[in-house]
């Protein structure tokens, strides 16, 4: 601090005396010193956003001087925005601030120039200048501003990214960084179609960034912000519109906007099946677009309006030919080049019953081997439907006839199964139709003829035929000692009732082994010696007959016979023996069994004995009017009861077991039956019954006999005891020869319904009307010759049916019985002599 008093102290010192003086000397100031400042420039940065009324401090000047003579006062010199208050610290101390009056402007005048003048007290006064430099600084007051608030561009569809579109421009009047300004895309709606373009934030060009899609926007808007970089950044916004250019880059695109699931077969044409819809989002030609179908079918597309179109039927439909159609459609635009797109749309057709049930073949032939297992499958019908399911779904059956007893279908499976086991012996083929009927409305159907034959399969043995046929016996053959070889010793004779190979019979000396004097042939059966005899031989030769058939596996049969050697062919007997057979074990089982069959007969019997009891007892008062007796056998041995005759009892006496009864067909057949009864009483009871009105059967005239029923026919006959047939009311009484012997037990082959022999255990009739009555001459009572009854042992009758349905029975002359056995050894050795001359088999 500078003093205002000035003083200079002094001393002094006297040495005579000694004494020290102390003087203090003030020094007066003069104004000789002017102010001044430390730096001839102040600068001040006053911000522009300043507000009137500031104070900034300025710098003070300096003078040498003190008091009076320093500095008392300051002069600014003149100016709009700035004035100086001068403030007095005290006596000594002077200061100046500068005072902001007016608002400043830094984009009007960035500097101010002032000039401060500082003054002394003295007098005169002397004053000193500093000049003052006000720089402006810059407040981010300006918002930038852009060239134009709309600008426009344009650009083709699908431009490749980086293509310049349009350059904004914005400018701001600050400085620095404040004038500093970035480009930038507002997007403030998410606009996908904005971010295909992209600025430069800082050129402000804008380009393609993205594909840009005249049919997703055909003009986009864009609002660009300009924005300074300021402290407090300030921004301008602007909008660019560009137009997008099209260009034919969309092909039509077709949707079926209904279609119905499916069309019928039977539809008719101009039947709507779907409608169709074009669409192009190109514009003008680009987006005008024809329809066509491809290939020819009957369908076809109808505009309906605009770019509506409709599929509807141009032709016949079938099902079965094409169950669906790809129908293809090509839309096509008008634009250059034009663009096309190919739509398939597929229509299904829906079934009509228009298809009945076909057979692959017309007539199946089926092989069915005999005895096969009931119930199995011998055959699949299988039918075939072009139509589908219910006018497809086939049920199977079997149309009429009697085979429904032996063969059964299944309806669904087609699946023929027997209900029964064929024998081929009995029937070899049988036909059947089965029809095949599907579930449509209305159902239709077809039929396919089913020939079934029978294989024949080897299940019959062969069985020898008589004179060898006895079974479980032994047969004896006579040859003289002198028998030359290839002597003729018997015939063995079998049949098979199979067929083809199964029947095929070959023959074979089975025991004794290894034998050398008997052969027999392997086709014919003959046996014949092999060499002539000798002393060494056995008088008695067993043999045992193998026949055997060519079935897989083979059946055979056997037959012993017992060649004896004689010296005399008069000594020739036939002689049996029996076969002694191993009784089998007895069982528990066996013996229910036998009870069962004991019970079961019994009761028959009872039953039996208690009808031919009623019947025979029945009182003569019912017979209204006389019909002649007929009584005929049957052929399978049995008591039956036929459509075309009426079943009548005959009653025999307790000594008819050895009788036998055989019928001659009358030329004039009864109108009636009658019950007749022969007894030992010679009675009978007679009752009438209903007419039949049926006529019989007409018998087979295919009678054929054996060698051994001939020769039975030649056999003698003696008079034995007589049985009496008693005609109507007892008139007529006539006693018959019986038979007592026969040459063999072979029967002949007869046609049924008519037989030849009867055993003689056994009596079974039928009675039954013929086409005739009684002939006119005959009176009530009596028998006419044509139909009599022979009692006594079994007889061989000689019978003949005329083609002409006339009747030529002939009635058979017997001999007596002395006479029998000189015939049969006569004929035994005409035979013999036969046999020797045939050549070895």
């Amino acid at each position: 601090m500078q003093n205002i008093k000035c003083s200079l102290p002094l001393e002094a010192m006297i040495n005579s005396p000694l004494n020290i003086y102390r003087l203090e000397v003030n020094v007066q100031d003069l104004n000789d010193n002017a102010p001044a400042f430390q730096t001839s420039i102040i600068k001040l940065n006053i911000s522009e956003s300043a507000f009137p009324g500031e104070r900034f401090p300025l710098q003070t000047a300096f003078d040498a001087d003190v008091g009076s003579n320093s500095v008392k006062s300051y002069k600014l010199s003149p100016n709009e925005h700035f004035s100086l208050d001068i403030q007095s610290g005290g006596e000594h101390s002077v200061s100046a601030e500068l005072v902001l009056q007016k608002a400043l402007d830094r984009e009007k005048q960035p500097v101010i120039l002032l000039t401060l003048t500082a003054v002394d007290g003295g007098k005169p006064p002397k004053s000193g200048t500093t000049e003052i430099i006000v720089d402006v600084l810059d407040v981010n007051d300006n918002i930038p501003v852009f060239s134009k608030s709309l600008y426009k561009a344009r650009i083709i569809e699908n431009a490749a990214p980086g293509t310049h579109v349009i350059t904004v421009q914005a400018v701001d009047l600050d400085e620095g960084v404040n004038s500093e300004i970035i480009y930038t895309v507002v997007n403030h709606n998410n606009d996908k179609t904005v971010n295909s373009f992209s600025i430069n934030p800082e050129s402000g060009e804008i380009i393609v960034q993205n594909n840009v899609d005249y049919e997703e926007k055909n003009a986009i808007e864009l609002r660009v912000q300009a924005k300074d970089r300021g402290s407090n950044p300030r921004a301008a916004h602007c909008k660019v519109l560009i137009e997008i250019v099209d260009v034919n880059d969309n092909i039509p695109e077709i949707s079926v906007t209904s279609l119905v699931n499916t069309v019928k077969e039977d539809a008719p044409i101009d039947t709507m099946v779907g409608m169709i819809t074009v669409t192009d989002n190109d514009a003008g030609k680009n987006g005008q677009v024809n329809l066509k179908i491809q290939g020819s079918i009957p369908f076809k597309v109808q505009n309906s309006y605009k770019n509506y179109y409709t599929l509807i039927v141009n032709g016949p439909l079938d099902r079965e030919s094409a169950s669906k159609y790809n129908v293809t459609i090509t839309a096509t635009d008008e634009g250059t080049p034009p663009l096309s797109s190919t739509s398939v749309i597929t229509v299904h057709i829906s079934d009509v019953n228009d298809n009945a049930p076909r057979f692959p073949d017309p007539v199946i032939n089926v092989y069915v081997k005999e005895n096969s297992q009931i119930g199995a499958v011998i055959h699949t019908a299988s039918a075939f439907d072009p139509d589908v399911g219910d006018n497809a779904r086939i049920a199977y059956s079997i149309v009429g006839g009697p085979v429904t007893s032996m063969i059964n279908i299944n309806s669904d499976s087609g699946d023929i199964h027997s209900l029964q086991s064929f024998n081929y012996e009995e029937i070899k083929t049988f036909q059947f139709k089965v029809q095949a009927t599907d579930s449509g409305v209305p159902p239709l159907s077809s039929n396919v003829t089913v020939n079934v034959f029978i294989l024949d399969e080897n299940d019959n043995s062969p069985a020898i035929l008589a004179p060898y046929s006895e079974h479980g016996s032994v047969n004896t053959e006579n040859i003289p000692y002198s028998a030359e070889a290839g002597y003729f010793v018997a015939k063995i004779r079998g049949v098979d009732a199979d067929s083809g190979y199964n029947a095929l019979l070959s023959y074979h000396i089975s025991e004794p082994k290894g034998n050398n004097l008997f052969r027999i042939g392997t086709s014919s059966g003959e046996i014949r010696t092999k060499r002539r005899m000798s002393d060494n031989d056995l008088k008695t030769h067993p043999l045992v007959i193998l026949v055997s058939d060519n079935g897989e596996p083979s059946l055979s049969a056997t037959v012993s016979i017992d060649v004896v050697v004689v010296e005399n062919t008069g000594d020739v007997k036939t002689q049996f023996r029996h076969v002694p057979i191993k009784e089998e074990s007895f069982s528990d089982l066996n013996l229910y069994l036998l009870i069962a069959i004991v019970c079961v007969s019994v009761i028959f019997l009872l039953s039996l004995i208690s009808f031919i009891a009623v019947k025979c007892h029945r009182t003569e008062g019912s017979l209204g009017r006389y019909s002649a007796p007929m009584i005929t056998t049957h052929p399978d041995g049995s008591w039956s009861y036929s459509k075309s005759t009426q079943q009548y009892d005959v009653c025999f006496s307790s000594d008819t077991l050895k009788s036998d009864v055989v019928v001659f067909p009358a030329p004039f057949p009864p109108v009636d039956a009658e019950l007749i009864s022969i007894n030992g009483g010679d009675t009978f009871t007679r009752t009438q019954t209903l007419p039949n009105t049926e006529k019989p059967r007409v018998p087979n005239t295919d009678w054929r006999y054996s060698a051994s029923l001939r020769a039975g026919m030649q056999s003698s006959v003696h008079m034995e005891e007589s049985s009496v047939m008693q005609g109507a009311q007892g008139v007529l009484v006539q006693n018959w020869p019986t038979v007592s012997s026969a040459a063999d037990n072979e029967g002949g082959e007869v046609s049924p319904p008519i037989g030849t022999a009867v055993d003689s255990n056994s009596w079974h009739f039928r009675y039954g009307p013929g086409p005739g009555g009684p002939p006119p001459h005959l009176k009530p009572g009596e028998v006419p010759p044509e139909a009599f009854i022979i009692p006594g042992s079994p007889a061989i009758i000689s019978i003949r049916q005329g083609q002409d349905g006339d009747d030529k029975s002939d009635f058979i002359s017997f001999g007596k019985k002395d006479e029998k056995k000189k015939k049969k050894k006569k004929k035994e050795k005409k035979d013999k002599r036969e046999k020797g001359k045939d050549d070895d088999d």
